[in-house]
């Protein structure tokens, strides 16, 4: 195993230990539901705006470790951006997750997150570790419906 993939799955153990952002937001603009069946993972993800600025995000839930480390990576980076960066954030990460390798610099700009980057080998985690983008992006669209990754 290579140093970048101990790295990688370093990172990811450590979000799921230790989640950031792993609360309920009793003020939220935008709460939403999420499911993955294949796995059962189950999240509520909270969403409070600025403006068009995420002010705070928050999610609460119980998954494998890919879904959690995954929720947590994505509230910690989306904090504080605003919600066309959000979206951006999105589809670069849908596409390293479900479509394709990025090139070195796209891996770069996603930083810790490129440790999801590895989940692509295995297709039935994929779901794991999209269930929060997904929720992610019905929020910022301002969307109420629940999301599954079925």
């Amino acid at each position: 195993m290579s140093e970048l993939e101990d790295l990688y799955r370093e990172v990811i153990l450590d979000h799921n230990k230790n989640p950031r952002n792993f609360a309920e937001l009793d003020d939220a603009d935008r709460t939403i539901e999420g499911v993955n069946p294949l796995c059962g993972d189950k999240l509520t993800l909270y969403v409070k705006l600025d403006g068009d600025r995420i002010a705070d995000i928050g999610f609460k839930g119980t998954g494998c470790a890919i879904s959690v480390a995954s929720s947590s990576m994505m509230t910690e980076r989306v904090k504080g951006a605003t919600i066309d960066e959000g979206l951006q954030l999105f589809d670069t990460v849908h596409r390293m997750l479900a479509e394709s390798e990025l090139d070195e610099t796209a891996l770069m700009e996603l930083g810790k997150l490129a440790a999801l980057s590895g989940v692509r080998e295995y297709p039935s985690r994929v779901k794991c570790a999209s269930l929060a983008w997904h929720a992610l992006k019905t929020a910022l669209n301002d969307s109420t419906e629940s999301v599954s990754t079925e």
